[in-house]
């Protein structure tokens, strides 16, 4: 729906979905096909564990917290809050020691020495030699476990350089338990409670926490706390603490898929985009761990092994897995591996593995699974894969794009695709990630469709967020969106998310920059009624093939109109040209040509030509229907639903050759471009730019509309050709040129400001302004001019300045002090008329 809503062009029909039959069957194919090319694998290792959520997580749904010393955290499901950011030290007893003799060591977390397995010491530490192939007492489990030497795990310098070893409970030590043969003992359940025989079984793991030490204290093993800053692992679903534990998983060997992936990157065959990505990239593949792909979920693809049993008891007490596609394939192959008769192969019984699949496990075979595959006869496979193009999210860069990578090469020998568009992540407008529990949630549809507060607080309450949580979002939402969302509609937002694309790797949404982007849909609405209504009339037709015309027979305006339009034009194509993808570009080429060049300058100098009737009138009419065509051809991309309306409208439609506006041709440069045509004109925008700023510091209105007096040498001529165009824009009076020479028949009573080096403008003020005040304004001016005049001189009268000054800053010095003595003399020439005024 949000993509419907938003302009999304799309072969609906094509509509897919991972759990769809023929998505599910190319899931199951896949999952049986890794493990026929022994790719993929059951073993028992340690996973990432949400007692929350029920399940094993990946390592990239793992997020980590900085937890500073002596923290208090709270944690899902568990009332109290919980003791972190501390180092507790304890001693374990050397046994066989006639000294009492100890190794102290220190944990963040005491509950898992319960599952100890052996204390650790680095094999070059003098401190601990005597110890060497003794062993300690364990006091919960009341055995012994042996000091070992390991030079991977032991850092000397840390702490007291005894390390405890948990084998069944940490990664670091799952690894070291694997080189020494130790034993795991697993000390929770999949709840995360004590799951050891004993006084603790049954017992949230973090009440266990404050009974082991309590034990530790009273056996006189407690040798002091201190706080301590360390980082801890939650889940990014649930916000819960990860537990590693030791479970049996389905494990994918990607080490090759890796390689291939990571060196089609770096030979450019497959390109990202921002390329900063390639980084992460790098170091997301390159560590090539085992893929956990199993999950305790209820929903999803069911993993497709078989456990077989043979008269109640399992086949093989070490392995009684087999993959297969149904049952009846499991059958064939459970007897081919362990040499079944056919009378035993039919008393067989199978039980599937309950476990689902990581989802990303059938996200990554979207780009062919979706085309048909794994049937090689599919037309659509051989049509439309591999694809060109994946648009998504840099944050499941390693989720999803390098396991579409990775599939498709396995199963393929294909890249998916040659390009990634990895766009920002959307946050708040402070920069925060959106959370339902903070009520910074924004959904597109209501930013489309506008939603009242009210609405937006039902939108918290309807949720599963604890009271709490609901009052604070309810908070945040008051503060954020004090009246709701206004109604913004499609194009608005479709063309504020194109212009936060240059924001890098965050989108901090604002909802009044989407506000303004409305105001800006009006303003088109506003333009087009305007030229086809008004400026063009009802009966209007196109008379002139503006593209044939002569490049040097247009008046100013129009032949700048038209370079500003191919400008805007080639901006946008390459804004939005393969490898680029620069949309920010393209926004705020087409939204600078709408507003501030079209609205702004020619719109209102079409005005007063509209008024007359004559052949430039019906001119400026063509070139203006050509610009507002094809300027909304350009727009169409970013608002389609605004642009495709009013093309619609204009006066030559039945003429376009094209239904829709969507599949019109989109506009080229059509060699209208002129730096001599843009260079005037700026000369004349800088002229009604300084009358507008003049007038606004005289305080003067748009109902007076002073005479203005231009004094020019280099551009007397243009400005001559162009005093219609000052008089409209800069809304004043007859605006007379004049030669340098011929300043002196400037009338008495006028204001003079200087536009540039060349132009200065005199503008009538007599009976208008505060003569007194606008004197005060000139000796403050000429003040600030001579001080810096003064400054400059002396640098350049310096013994040195001759030798040492390069000639060209000498010459930049020179202009400017020439410029400034000439703006002091105007003032003082504008200061003199002035009180004539008196």
């Amino acid at each position: 729906r949000q993509l419907r809503m938003i302009g999304s062009s799309l072969d609906w029909s094509r509509e897919r979905f991972t759990m769809d039959d023929h998505c599910a069957s190319a899931v199951t194919e896949a999952f049986v096909r890794l493990h026929e090319d022994g790719k993929l694998y059951r073993a028992t290792r340690l996973v990432n564990w949400c007692c929350a959520l029920q399940s094993a997580i990946s390592d990239l749904e793992v997020e980590f917290d900085d937890v500073p010393k002596e923290a208090k955290v709270r944690v899902p499901g568990y009332e109290r809050v919980v003791q972190m950011g501390r180092l507790t030290h304890v001693a374990y007893k050397v046994v066989g020691s006639d000294s009492d003799e100890e190794l102290v060591f220190a944990t963040t977390r005491p509950e898992t020495m319960l599952g100890d397995s052996a204390l650790a010491i680095h094999p070059e530490d003098p401190r601990y030699t005597k110890f060497h192939g003794k062993k300690v007492w364990h006091p919960f489990r009341e055995c012994e476990i042996p000091i070992i030497l390991d030079a991977t795990l032991v850092d000397m310098a840390f702490g007291t350089g005894v390390v405890k070893v948990t084998p069944a409970h940490d990664p670091n030590d799952f690894e070291t338990g694997k080189r020494h043969n130790l034993e795991s003992v697993v000390v929770l359940d999949l709840k995360g409670h004590i799951a050891l025989e004993g006084p603790y079984k049954g017992m949230h793991r973090f009440d266990a926490r404050y009974a082991v030490c309590e034990f530790l204290e009273k056996q006189g093993l407690l040798r002091g706390t201190e706080g301590h800053e360390y980082r801890v692992g939650r889940c990014s679903r649930t916000n819960d603490i990860i537990e590693p534990m030791l479970m049996p998983q389905w494990f994918v060997d990607t080490d090759e898929m890796a390689d291939a992936a990571l060196k089609a990157v770096e030979e450019k065959e497959l390109v990202l985009i921002p390329d900063s990505h390639e980084s992460t990239w790098r170091h997301f593949l390159g560590q090539k761990k085992p893929w956990c792909i199993s999950r305790q979920l209820w929903w999803g693809h069911r993993v497709p092994a078989y456990e077989a049993s043979l008269n109640g008891q399992l086949v093989d007490a070490k392995d009684s897995w087999v993959v297969a596609r149904n049952l009846d394939e499991a059958r064939q192959k459970a007897q081919a591996k362990w040499s079944l008769s056919d009378e035993d192969t039919a008393k067989l019984e199978f039980a599937q593995d309950p476990d689902v699949l990581d989802t990303w496990f059938s996200s990554g075979l979207w780009p062919f699974s979706t085309m048909g595959w794994p049937n090689k006869d599919s037309l659509d496979l051989a049509t439309y894969f591999p694809n060109s193009l994946l648009e998504t999210g840099h944050d499941i860069l390693f989720f999803w794009v390098a396991r579409m990578v990775m599939m498709s090469i396995h199963f393929t020998g294909k890249l998916p695709f040659k390009e990634v568009f990895l766009h920002a992540m959307v946050r708040d407008k402070d920069g925060q990630k959106m959370s339902k529990s903070k009520g910074n949630v924004i959904d597109p549809i209501a930013v489309i469709n506008g939603i009242s507060l009210e609405e937006l607080h039902d939108t918290v309450r309807a949720g599963n967020l604890a009271e709490s949580e609901v009052e604070r979002a309810i908070k945040y939402q008051k503060k954020a969106f004090k009246d709701g969302i206004p109604t913004c509609g499609s194009d608005a937002l479709r063309f504020g998310l194109l212009s936060y694309t240059q924001s890098g790797k965050s989108v901090n949404l604002d909802i009044d920059r989407i506000v303004g982007y409305r105001q800006f849909c009006n303003k088109l609405w506003n333009v087009t009624r305007y030229v086809l209504y008004h400026a063009l009339g009802e009966e209007f037709q196109p008379s002139i093939k503006v593209d044939e015309l002569a490049r040097d027979a247009l008046p100013l305006d129009c032949a700048w109109i038209l370079s500003r339009l191919d400008q805007a034009v080639e901006d946008c194509r390459r804004g939005m040209q393969e490898t680029t993808y620069d949309f920010a570009l393209a926004t705020n080429a087409s939204y600078r040509f709408w507003l501030y060049e079209l609205c702004d300058v020619f719109l209102e100098l079409t005005k007063p030509i509209m008024a007359q009737d004559s052949e430039r009138k019906t001119l400026t009419q063509n070139v203006l229907v050509h610009v507002v065509e094809k300027g909304l051809r350009m727009l169409h991309p970013l608002m389609p639903f605004v642009t495709e309306e009013l093309w619609h409208r204009m006066p030559h439609f039945k003429t376009f050759t094209s239904p829709s506006i969507m599949v019109a041709p989109y506009p080229k440069p059509e060699g209208w471009r002129s730096d001599k045509v843009e260079a005037d004109m700026k000369i004349v925008m800088d002229t009604v730019h300084t009358l507008r700023s003049a007038k606004a510091e005289y305080q003067l209105t748009n109902k007076n509309k002073p005479d203005i007096w231009l004094v020019a040498t280099q551009h007397k001529e243009l400005l001559a050709s162009q005093t219609l165009a000052v008089a409209t824009l800069a809304v004043v009076g007859n605006v007379t040129v004049l030669a340098k020479e011929q300043e002196g028949e400037v009338p008495e009573g006028c204001g003079f400001t200087t536009v540039n080096p060349d132009v200065g403008s005199h503008m009538m003020l007599k009976g208008i302004i505060d003569v007194a005040g606008e004197v005060k304004k000139i000796d403050k001016k000429a003040a600030l001019i001579e001080k810096s005049l003064a400054s400059l001189e002396t640098k350049m009268k310096a013994p040195t300045y001759e030798q040492k000054v390069p000639e060209a800053v000498r010459a930049t010095n020179a202009e400017k002090a020439a410029a400034m003595r000439l703006e002091l003399s105007q003032l003082v020439e504008a200061k003199a008329r002035l009180e004539k005024m008196k």
